[in-house]
């Protein structure tokens, strides 16, 4: 469990870095509703990966006790996404829905390159 712990900080960490460049892209540039989404979506992924990681800590911690565990928060999780695409569309010309979809998808965005890194790199050995 140690080892899936470094990771999402190693998530969490590279996330805040890409959501630090699409605020400086907010401020920086001309293209301030898609910057603006990316990084709304981006720190609400972030959350939301939080919130996987503490749900899954849960379930492993019930596991190893012989307890039940029903859910691990996809509910919530899918809400807090659709509360984020109700916000896009009240708001259009704040919010771009592309914007918020492609910063939701971040963090996952992040773990598939860590993954096809990983498995470079062991096939190389």
């Amino acid at each position: 469990m140690k080892d899936f712990s470094l990771m999402i900080k190693q998530y969490t960490q590279y996330t805040l870095y890409l959501t630090a460049l699409y605020v400086l892209g907010w401020g920086f540039t001309s293209y301030e509703t898609l910057f603006l989404s990316l990084s709304l979506g981006a720190l609400f992924s972030l959350y939301m990966l939080w919130s996987m990681y503490r749900k899954i800590t849960k379930l492993n911690e019930a596991i190893d006790k012989g307890k039940k565990f029903f859910t691990i928060g996809t509910v919530s999780r899918l809400a807090l996404a659709g509360l984020l695409a109700l916000l896009a569309i009240r708001y259009p010309d704040t919010f771009n829905i592309v914007g918020l979809v492609v910063g939701l998808m971040t963090p996952y965005i992040l773990i598939l390159v860590h993954a096809l890194l990983q498995i470079r790199r062991l096939s190389k050995q």
